[in-house]
């Protein structure tokens, strides 16, 4: 399925679209700002993070299509995402789901808000719940931590007894760390049920707090060369998936340009 040129989102007042879809927050400052002052509010929303494997899934996959049509907040995660959002929109930096979980949850502290960490592994959540504790000295209110296990249907029985958990625990912020598209379908999910909470999705975020995963250094995701590093070190699992997110990049710098100029040279005939 290729995409829709005109992409109907719970996502408001986009600042700019990639491959069609909107993004509606420029930089990890104002992530931090605008979940902070949804979480003053009783109703539950979502924060995903667009990136190139994000856009290679919602060519092909009307799940994930949905959920992400169900977005209130879309930050652009990797340099190609926020290089293509920086060309319409001068303020946009590389804003991931990983770099969001520390100063969240700094915020969170300072305002007495609770939080729940869903996803990855209990030894995960233990060690990288202890550490975001120690940052935010001590003050950080962990409501609960759930890890699912290993065939985690984001929508079936499973999934309702963990929004039932987060339900109860009465936390205002859920850090998801399932890594898509499983983590943005339970998100979606979520707020369909009318989980009262924030639904954040971070991917490897707490396993790389918890030192489970090696995040590369500074100098390579400054440069935009976070993917190679990561291909380096898993090379049989990630080759064919950024072959597959090459191939997207190539159709919407190149291709898709010239096809709108042959459009626009060529209307098709009115009926």
């Amino acid at each position: 399925m290729q995409r829709s040129d005109a992409i109907t989102t719970r996502a408001m007042h986009a600042r700019a679209h990639v491959d069609g879809w909107p993004i509606n927050v420029a930089t990890p400052g104002e992530a931090v700002q605008a979940v902070m002052q949804r979480a003053k509010t009783p109703g539950p929303f979502t924060l995903f993070t667009l990136n190139l494997d994000h856009l290679v899934k919602l060519r092909h996959d009307d799940g994930f299509r949905a959920a992400y049509a169900s977005a209130d907040l879309i930050t652009a995660d990797g340099a190609p995402v926020a290089g293509l959002a920086r060309r319409q929109d001068a303020s946009f930096k590389r804003t991931t789901g990983a770099d969001l979980v520390a100063p969240l949850c700094k915020a969170a502290a300072r305002v007495s808000c609770p939080v729940f960490f869903f996803g990855s592994s209990p030894a995960v959540l233990a060690k990288s719940a202890r550490a975001l504790a120690r940052h935010c000295d001590d003050e950080l209110d962990v409501a609960g931590t759930l890890a699912p296990g290993a065939d985690f249907d984001p929508t079936g029985p499973e999934a309702d007894a963990a929004l039932d958990e987060i339900r109860a625990s009465g936390a205002r912020l859920c850090f998801i760390a399932l890594g898509a598209p499983k983590q943005e379908l339970f998100a979606a999910y979520a707020v369909a049920k009318g989980v009262p909470c924030g639904f954040m999705c971070i991917g490897a975020g707490l396993d790389f707090i918890a030192g489970a995963q090696h995040r590369a250094p500074q100098a390579w995701q400054r440069f935009g060369m976070e993917w190679a590093w990561r291909l380096a070190g898993d090379p049989r699992r990630l080759a064919m998936r950024y072959a597959r997110c090459a191939r997207v990049l190539c159709d919407i710098v190149l291709r898709a340009p010239w096809r709108q100029v042959r459009t626009s040279r060529h209307p098709p005939a009115s009926a």
